[in-house]
């Protein structure tokens, strides 16, 4: 049985959404605590050019009893162009590999020729934001913040925002897509969080589950690792399994 493209198609617009955006206008951010946010983001965007870092991958689709896990090397270049290396062998059903992972890692690929994309990013042009509280652990501070999309577009979600009070970085961000691009889904909800590193938030782990009318649920966790400065490499094709 084969997925419904649209399927994986809306998951990539689940995991990168909630991504930095680097086009956004100042003087929309009336809170102080939104601006330092936006400035934070365009900073940990331009921090995660030209570095590298391994992804570990982990898909199911339970319907099906099907799941599958890949290990791939993501590089990020100094333009914002991303590819990927596979480091191993697939393990586990093949309609895991070709359907949800490998179509994971295209449209990602494919997303990346336009990284500044400011009709999702997370700014005041597309969402309402509302301090809803604020934890405390240690020496640490966390803002959180409510999301509410001022309209409804597929690519915007409501949900949450954690921010690193000292830096405006991002820490998590949470939610549910407020309209889904086709009648197959019910629904695609998913987290992003990152962890802070010389005063920049970077990828640590997505999880992301997508509800479909046919197929059931597509589950997909990834986590990242060793990121550093990219080393000279042409990316190579995922797909290559017959």
């Amino acid at each position: 049985m084969r997925l419904p493209e649209v399927i994986l198609g809306s998951a990539i617009l689940a995991l990168s959404l909630a991504g930095p955006g680097s086009a956004f206008e100042p003087e929309e951010a009336n809170n102080p605590l939104v601006n330092q946010f936006l400035t934070a983001s365009k900073k940990q965007q331009e921090a995660l050019r030209g570095t590298q870092m391994e992804v570990d991958i982990d898909a199911q689709l339970p319907k099906l009893k099907e799941s599958g896990k890949m290990k791939v090397l993501k590089t990020i270049t100094t333009l914002g162009k991303i590819g990927f290396n596979k480091l191993g062998d697939f393990v586990g059903d093949r309609t895991v590999q070709h359907e949800v992972i490998e179509r994971y890692l295209e449209l990602e690929n494919e997303n990346s020729e336009n990284p500044d994309n400011p009709s999702i990013a997370i700014t005041p042009a597309n969402y309402k934001f509302r301090l809803k509280t604020k934890m405390t652990q240690g020496d640490s501070r966390t803002y959180v913040f409510e999301l509410t999309p001022k309209k409804r577009v597929v690519g915007l979600f409501k949900g949450e925002l954690w921010v690193d009070a000292a830096t405006g970085m991002p820490l998590r961000e949470s939610g549910t897509l407020v309209k889904t691009p086709s009648i197959f889904l019910k629904s695609i909800s998913f987290v992003n969080e990152y962890k802070l590193q010389n005063g920049v938030s970077l990828p640590s782990h997505i999880e992301c589950h997508i509800v479909t009318h046919i197929a059931g649920r597509a589950d997909l966790n990834i986590h990242f690792s060793h990121i550093a400065p990219a080393a000279e490499q042409e990316p190579a094709q995922i797909a290559d399994t017959p």
